[in-house]
């Protein structure tokens, strides 16, 4: 890949499109975060995961508030028009940040949805913070425990998840990701997206997210805390803290070609729930189901948000 001396910078303001939602920032844990919100109801905060941002869940942000719920999607530390701040991306405090925003919006607890990253930071506020998870649902991400086993001890997908090795590598990475105007998260998104692959519209507007500066650096952070830190004394205690059981009924959602978390990582998760589980297995879909079918998605999700007996 060609590395250009100088690719196209985006403003922060690239990330806060038009829409029916609202946009503004809260402070919490000593930072700024931007959220996109609608609807008036119990809360359900959405986590977006990489290469994305907030605009991943456009359409459950309306399918939600539709449904009778405040559904507010936020940008996470160091992403679209949240704070980048230098350090602070180990999970711990990345889910901090999370049940904060949760405070700031004046709400006693919320419905955690997250995707990719957004579901490793979901699982893992759902076991720190409990009093401030309601319930949870979880898309294309393994709980913690069960995604560091099987990428230690499955071949397959260690191979898989082979792009979190390469963000290893100091700098080389974040060139990559905006080289020819992040042409390499355009790629990413349609080789892990199922046949329903996105738009043209949609691989632009996260190909300019990324190229906000200081967003690649700060998207990769994460994932180089979980692989540097698996043999640090702070990647250890973190592994064990995430032993206790997660009691908020939760949804497990995944597509059934996600190249990149396989089905069998994902699906032994149930293991660490100690409350109804519900595993929701999405049939021809890929890494992004919540916009690959959007309507299915956000019908299996408010379905299960209504429920008074989500273990059905």
């Amino acid at each position: 890949m060609t590395d250009p001396a100088t690719p196209s910078a985006q403003p922060a303001s690239a990330v806060r499109l038009d829409g029916p939602w609202t946009h503004r920032d809260v402070a919490a844990n000593g930072a700024r975060f931007h959220i996109a919100e609608m609807g008036d109801g119990p809360l359900v905060l959405l986590l977006h995961g990489f290469p994305q941002f907030w605009w991943a869940w456009r359409h459950q942000l309306v399918a939600l508030a539709d449904a009778g719920f405040r559904a507010v999607a936020m940008d996470l530390r160091g992403v679209g028009g949240s704070d980048r701040t230098p350090r602070g991306y180990d999970p711990a405090n990345l889910a901090l940040d999370i049940t904060g925003v949760v405070r700031s919006l004046g709400e006693p607890d919320a419905a955690l949805v997250g995707h990719d990253l957004g579901g490793y930071l979901a699982w893992t506020a759902a076991v720190m913070r409990p009093k401030l998870v309601r319930r949870l649902a979880v898309s294309s991400m393994p709980h913690p425990r069960r995604w560091r086993s099987a990428m230690l001890s499955d071949v397959k997908q260690t191979a898989a998840g082979s792009y979190i090795w390469g963000f290893q590598r100091p700098w080389i990475p974040e060139r990559q990701l905006i080289a020819d105007d992040g042409a390499l998260v355009g790629r990413l998104v349609r080789d892990w997206s199922g046949p329903r692959l996105p738009d043209d519209e949609a691989v632009e507007t996260y190909r300019r997210a990324m190229c906000i500066p200081s967003t690649a650096h700060c998207s990769i952070e994460p994932y180089r805390w979980m692989v540097r830190s698996m043999a640090r004394p702070d990647g250890i205690q973190f592994n064990r803290r995430m032993k206790r059981p997660v009691r908020v009924p939760t949804l497990h959602l995944h597509g059934s070609l996600d190249p990149v978390m396989r089905t069998r990582s994902a699906a032994g998760s149930g293991e660490y729930v100690e409350a109804p589980y519900r595993w929701r297995l999405f049939d021809g879909l890929g890494h992004f189901p919540h916009e690959e079918d959007p309507v299915a998605f956000s019908s299996e999700l408010v379905n299960w948000l209504k429920d008074p007996e989500p273990d059905r």
